[in-house]
């Protein structure tokens, strides 16, 4: 064989293995086709409509940082918190106390906090059947009762405080997982009071709280369920960071993420998944006020993210 042919043929396939070596590489980079950034949502709502809606906002996000991106939707609140501690989350859509448990065990980082109906706060509430016979936190003592989800803040963490407040002791409790089952729970006579997020009432007098997303359901919801208390003010829900990402995505997604719900289709999608408007940055301090009322009812978080 012609020993020129054959140094050019071995030119050529070292020059080839060196670019697909340097494809592999770039592949694995995160942000890549291959690896691409992975944004959980906190599955407060159905899972679908989650899944549904977010599909153009990441398409949106991929066109504007020029990173991948691939979502996720958990089954439960705890298993957003526990994929920051295995790296299946770079960054996510979270409660605010799943939060607290993701910044103190992973040191994930709050960067960003939803605004709804112009505010940067929401409240919890507790409801209850018109027929239930309660009309206090203090009736609900010995009566079925319904939370969201362990780490749910509105859903759980400060009802329980109400009902630790008020000594009513339920005679059976539950978790639902969402807040629109809840709703429903307490609708059917499943149970005679729950805990769900609340928001004011619009200037025209329609329902915000947790009942509005079972109306089309049964439309006579605000009949049949009754607010028998509100909680105090609870920072909205952030966008959580994974403490190790480049700053390069970070600060990329913050300026997409807010270009996006300033377009019309993006404050749709976003008002469609978590009723939010638009956002604020956010520090991790924000949440202070949330970690000192955890403390205040001895809530044991470690054994709720094992």
């Amino acid at each position: 064989m012609n020993p020129i042919f054959t140094q050019l043929r071995t030119s050529v396939f070292i020059t080839t293995l060196l670019f697909g070596l340097m494809a592999c590489q770039n592949d694995s980079k995160l942000g890549s086709t291959g690896n691409p950034v992975k944004l959980y949502f906190t599955p407060s709502v159905d899972a679908e409509t989650i899944t549904t809606n977010s599909v153009h906002f990441l398409k949106f996000l991929e066109k504007e940082t020029g990173f991948s991106f691939k979502s996720g939707v958990p089954a439960n609140y705890i298993a957003v918190v526990e994929a920051f501690g295995s790296n299946r989350a770079d960054i996510a859509v979270m409660n605010s106390f799943g939060y607290i448990m993701t910044n103190k065990k992973y040191g994930a980082e709050a960067k960003l906090r939803v605004l709804r109906y112009g505010e940067p706060h929401y409240r919890g509430q507790i409801i209850a059947h018109v027929d239930s016979g309660i009309k206090t936190i203090k009736d609900i003592d010995g009566k079925r009762f319904a939370f969201t989800d362990p780490s749910s803040t509105s859903g759980y963490m400060f009802a329980k405080k109400l009902l630790k407040e008020a000594s009513a002791i339920p005679s059976n409790t539950t978790f639902a997982q969402k807040h629109d089952n809840v709703v429903t729970m307490v609708y059917q006579g499943q149970v005679d009071a729950g805990a769900t997020y609340y928001s004011p009432a619009s200037k025209d007098g329609k329902i915000r709280d947790a009942r509005a997303r079972v109306k089309t359901q049964f439309p006579d919801v605000e009949d049949k369920v009754k607010i028998i208390e509100i909680t105090e003010k609870i920072p909205n829900d952030p966008f959580v960071f994974r403490k190790d990402l480049p700053e390069e995505i970070v600060s990329k997604f913050i300026v997409a993420v807010k270009k996006y719900l300033g377009t019309t289709e993006g404050k749709k999608i976003f008002k469609t998944i978590y009723s939010v408007e638009g956002l604020i940055d956010a520090s991790d301090a924000d949440y202070d006020g949330l970690r000192s009322m955890i403390e205040s009812i001895d809530l044991d978080t470690e054994s709720l993210i094992k």
